[in-house]
């Protein structure tokens, strides 16, 4: 492997449901492996000077995936613990960018653990593409995450430290 595919290849792509715990967990992991830590929606919202919900309220949802598209692709990440907004994976285009960047590690949180988490599901800027109930967008979903994923790290019951834990292993193995 040259240098630059191993540069490429030292991210780490966190994905998974809105509430699985990407940021949080991502601060930690980047701090534990020693790498830069990387929000792709904070990123949207910078870009765009508005929150992902005024977004897609204001533009619409296919809007907000292009958004999402563009500024996913257009990211460069070196060393960095990336995490991603739960509706990237609606963008192949996207994921093919973060995976050749990255090993991509997904967060399964089960539906049960996942909407006890999420008390501000009509302001957090949740993608509803095709669906219109949460169960729906975590159906919709779950099989792209399975898709995409390098890694699958389990963290129902799990705390933060324990979950970053299991990363961290998994990444070694």
């Amino acid at each position: 492997m040259d240098k630059k595919s191993n540069k490429m290849k030292s991210n780490v792509i966190l994905i998974g449901m809105s509430g699985a715990g990407k940021s949080t967990l991502g601060v930690l992991l980047a701090k534990a492996l020693g790498k830069s830590f990387t929000d792709t929606d904070i990123m949207i919202q910078q870009r765009d000077g508005r929150l992902l919900q005024d977004i897609i309220d204001t533009d619409g949802v296919d809007s907000f995936l292009r958004i999402e598209e563009e500024t996913v692709c257009s990211a460069e990440f070196d060393s960095a613990v990336v995490a991603t907004g739960g509706s990237v994976v609606y963008s192949e285009t996207a994921m093919e960018k973060l995976k050749e960047n990255g090993v991509c590690v997904y967060l399964h949180v089960g539906f049960d653990e996942l909407s006890s988490r999420l008390n501000n599901i009509t302001t957090r800027g949740i993608v509803f593409k095709n669906a219109h109930t949460l169960r729906e967008v975590y159906e919709e979903r779950l099989p792209l995450y399975e898709r995409y994923a390098d890694i699958t790290v389990y963290c129902d019951g799990q705390s933060i430290e324990e979950s970053v834990g299991k990363i961290i292993e998994s990444l070694k193995n």
